[in-house]
């Protein structure tokens, strides 16, 4: 099979590889896709702590197709089966994964890309949120993650005020309910403009989905007295500095709102089918960009540098 080899910082390759062979409870699928993560994007820049070249199809974790074989002990999928599935080497035409981390995909769906592992994070970070109807949410940054939780916070009730860098996304975002936008540029404007938004109580929920320092230290600003931070960014590119006095004087709980547990991602990933065949989530609003597998490092430049209309980038093999 084809793969997709990180070789350098900035610089990909495919090779022909042997195809994976499924171990006991374990089933191959042939890919049709795979959504690119902005996690990928640390990786791809070559930071101290990253080895090159990467194993074939590695950073690939989005990844949805048809079950093309299976293990032993494999009873509950089928042979031509449409799923989606928490994978992690989905940059080439084949992956491995765990029959109990598949989400076998409705008929309507046919065709639709359907990047399971980024749509159950989006859920669960919903879950972890506490979300309550009335409440004010700041969310920060309206990418692939805060344009859902926008859309999922707006149902649940609560007035979201959203803030992003791009035009687009602030567009985007008062497509996806939020009550009002407010544009990334200015720190202490933006401050302003939330307190008098909220008679200066300031947000009892605040998601940050950027994983950028400054942002962070904008969430902190807006979350109220005993109110929720949630940080939904990952953050993986060196320590962060935040004002310890202000989170203490507030008396925030801070939420890290990503899940480890395989099988906790796996029920966020059935949340997330639901969420799309209700019609709370429109997929074909959020994967805006197709690339095929031999330009990964296209598709990884544009997840990094966001040309206008971009929300999310999915590679084909």
């Amino acid at each position: 099979m084809r793969a997709a080899i990180v070789e350098a910082p900035g610089r990909m390759r495919l090779d022909m590889v042997p195809l994976p062979q499924p171990g006991h409870g374990e089933v191959r699928i042939r890919l049709e896709g795979c959504g690119v993560c902005a996690s990928n994007l640390t990786p791809w820049a070559g930071p101290e702590w990253m080895q090159f070249p990467t194993p074939p199809g590695d950073l690939g974790h989005e990844g949805w197709g048809i079950v093309d074989a299976l293990g032993e002990g494999v009873g509950a999928l089928a042979l031509g089966q449409r799923v989606a599935a928490l994978s992690f080497r989905g940059y080439a035409e084949y992956d491995l994964a765990a029959a109990d981390r598949v989400l076998p995909l409705p008929a309507a769906l046919d065709a639709m890309p359907f990047p399971g592992e980024p749509l159950g994070c989006a859920m669960n970070i919903f879950a972890r949120s506490g979300i309550e109807a009335g409440q004010d949410v700041a969310i920060i940054g309206i990418g692939f993650l805060g344009a859902i939780l926008t859309r999922l916070v707006t149902e649940a009730g609560a007035r979201v005020i959203a803030i992003a860098r791009r035009p687009y996304a602030l567009d985007l975002a008062r497509r996806m309910g939020a009550a009002e936008t407010i544009a990334m540029d200015d720190h202490a404007a933006i401050i302003a403009r939330v307190a008098a938004l909220t008679s200066g109580k300031f947000c009892p929920r605040v998601i940050e989905a950027v994983g950028k320092s400054w942002p962070l230290d904008l969430a902190g600003e807006l979350t109220g007295e005993r109110g929720r931070l949630i940080i939904a960014g990952y953050h993986q590119d060196g320590p962060r500095q935040v004002n310890m006095w202000l989170w203490n004087w507030r008396g925030i709980d801070v939420i890290n709102a990503h899940e480890r547990d395989l099988a906790i991602r796996t029920e966020g990933m059935r949340a997330a089918l639901d969420a799309v065949m209700s019609g709370r989530i429109d997929l074909a609003a959020l994967c805006t960009h197709r690339f095929p597998l031999e330009r990964l490092g296209e598709a990884l430049d544009a997840t990094r540098d966001r040309p206008d209309g971009f929300l999310k980038a999915w590679v084909a093999p």
